[in-house]
C-alpha cells in the first residue's frame, strides 16, 4: 500500500474517491497543519493535543517517505531526494519539539510550502 491509500485509510475524508490524489495529499496536510496551530494556540494546556498532531504529521510523512522510496514512484530523482530530506527533517525537528527544543512554526512551514506545490503554487522552492 502506497503513501497515499495509508493516509486515506488512517485519515480519510468524506467524498475522497471523487478526488486525485494530489489533492487528498493537500487534504491530510491541511487538517493535520490545521491541528498543529490549534493546538499551538492553545498553550501550554494543549501539549497533549500537539503532541497527537505532531505524532500524526510523522506518521504521514513516514508513509511518504516510504513512498518516495519505491521504485515505483515515477518523481524525478532530484525532487523524490528533497522530499525524502523534509521527510528525515519532519522526524528530526518533531523529537526536537517533543522534548522542549523546539517549536512547530518549522513543521508548519514544511506542510504549508508542500500543501502549495501539491496545488500548484509553486510553493516547493
Amino acid at each position: 500500500m502506497n503513501a497515499h491509500a495509508q493516509a486515506l485509510a488512517a485519515y480519510g475524508t468524506p467524498n475522497t474517491a471523487q478526488k486525485p490524489p494530489r489533492a487528498i495529499e493537500y487534504d491530510i496536510l491541511a487538517q493535520i497543519t490545521a491541528r498543529i496551530r490549534a493546538a499551538i494556540a492553545g498553550g501550554p494546556m494543549a501539549f497533549p493535543a500537539l503532541a497527537d498532531a505532531l505524532n500524526a504529521n510523522r506518521q504521514l510523512w513516514t508513509e511518504f517517505a516510504f513512498d518516495l522510496a519505491s521504485d515505483d514512484n515515477r518523481l524525478p530523482t532530484d525532487i523524490r531526494a528533497g522530499l525524502l530530506g523534509l521527510a528525515q527533517f519532519t522526524v528530526t525537528q518533531t523529537d526536537a519539539i517533543l522534548r522542549g527544543e523546539s517549536t512547530a512554526e518549522a513543521i508548519i512551514d514544511v506542510n504549508v510550502a508542500i500543501m502549495r506545490g501539491l496545488n500548484g503554487e509553486g510553493g516547493m522552492t
